[in-house]
């Protein structure tokens, strides 16, 4: 009964999915800077996300972008930036870091208090310590839920949400389609989370972010495999995750290999023939 119903509604235009173009970034540390040129050149070729979902990295791009903070401007925000800018080293009881100034900063430069009001529809993943769930936060205090998403474990102590512990939700879903696969017609994504051959330092971190990594490339097959189009940085392997050095080489990159992906794919800017997925062909 419940397919025949879907049905009908699909023929006299009723349900369907709320949203026409989705985009889901992923999560990356500082190589989710790739996520601000994918950005720009995603507005260079007509293409406006309606609703955004990301992880980690992807989280503070997708909540910034949908306060309107442009990709250049993310890019000035953290240009001069050092990690120490963004977290303080902890007695290491459950973590090294804590994202304190991390929060203060998001609360500072982003000019919404709580995820629900940004005036673009944001999901933020994450995963529930605790319980061992995935998580999709519609709603909350924006520095809590985003710094949540951030929290690698061991590396940063986990934010507790509601009285539940939550880290990274790169742990579980590092690029979350899931969250809102079904909310859209068109669902792209941005995988900045490259895994390659590399000699790990023989530290803590070090380790305990390269399994994160060897995670997140695991879990992001499922997810990819439901986008509609993914667009891969793999250019930016060569920069470090922690590393806020090199921001703008990697911002420069995801502008360029999603620039390349959307020309060599058909897309072309406005004004020219457009594909379906233009500003023109919206609704």
């Amino acid at each position: 009964m419940g397919g025949k119903l879907a049905k009908v509604k699909s023929i006299i235009g009723l349900g369907g999915p709320e949203y026409r173009t989705g985009l889901v970034l992923s999560g990356g540390g500082a190589r989710g800077f790739a996520h601000a040129g994918a950005l720009k050149a995603l507005e260079e070729m007509g293409i406006r996300p309606d609703i955004l979902a990301g992880v980690s990295a992807g989280s503070v791009a997708a909540v910034m972008y949908a306060a309107g903070i442009s990709p250049e401007r993310m890019l000035e925000l953290f240009l001069n930036a050092r990690f120490s800018d963004f977290c303080e080293l902890g007695i290491p009881k459950d973590g090294f870091f804590s994202l304190d100034r991390f929060r203060a900063f998001l609360r500072k430069n982003i000019p919404y208090a709580n995820l629900e009001d940004l005036p673009i529809p944001v999901t933020v993943g994450a995963t529930d310590l605790d319980n061992g769930k995935k998580i999709a936060f519609t709603s909350g205090r924006l520095d809590e839920v985003v710094a949540a998403s951030c929290s690698i474990p061991i590396v940063f102590k986990p934010i507790r949400v509601n009285g539940i512990r939550c880290v990274d939700g790169g742990v579980l879903h590092n690029l979350p389609a899931w969250t809102i696969r079904d909310k859209c017609k068109y669902l792209i994504a941005v995988n900045c989370s490259p895994l390659t051959k590399t000699t790990v330092k023989n530290t803590l971190i070090d380790i305990a972010f390269r399994s994160y990594e060897l995670m997140a490339k695991t879990n992001t097959v499922p997810d990819t495999e439901i986008c509609d189009i993914v667009i891969r940085t793999d250019e930016i392997a060569r920069y470090k995750a922690f590393n806020l050095k090199q921001i703008r080489q990697v911002y420069e990159s995801g502008y360029r290999d999603t620039m390349n992906f959307l020309l060599a794919n058909g897309f072309r800017r406005p004004g020219t023939a457009a594909t379906e997925l233009s500003t023109t062909d919206r609704q």
